[in-house]
């Protein structure tokens, strides 16, 4: 069950200490804790890139677009990034590696500005 804890730093979601406390422990995160620490993830990467030239899904949690450049309005966007929401927590936390989550399959990312890799890890 989740039980908000108390972060180490006011701009981290509870969501997210909790789901990466339950990773590091060799658990799988609670649903629900899951999906409130990739929303909240994925928000701060759209702070932190702003834009609508990238694409980020994290199904089925979410999405966003960020980086500057070329603004993507309908269909497929031609720069995407797709990962499962453990995959994504653990690289914005610094605990999986952009280019080795990619050769494994973990990471699927497509298009010239797709490589984000820059702006890992986030918390």
């Amino acid at each position: 069950m989740y039980r908000p804890v108390m972060s180490s730093s006011p701009d981290i979601s509870p969501a997210v200490t909790s789901a990466l406390d339950s990773l590091a422990s060799g658990q799988t995160p609670e649903r629900l804790t899951l999906r409130d620490a990739v929303r909240a993830l994925l928000a701060r990467l759209a702070a932190m890139a702003p834009g609508r030239s990238v694409e980020v899904r994290v199904p089925p949690y979410g999405a966003i677009q960020c980086v500057e450049g070329p603004r993507h309005t309908r269909g497929t966007p031609p720069n995407l990034v797709e990962t499962d929401p453990v995959t994504f927590l653990q690289l914005a936390a610094g605990r999986v590696d952009w280019a080795a989550a990619v050769a494994d399959g973990r990471i699927r990312a497509s298009g010239i500005r797709s490589d984000i890799s820059s702006l890992f890890p986030i918390v």
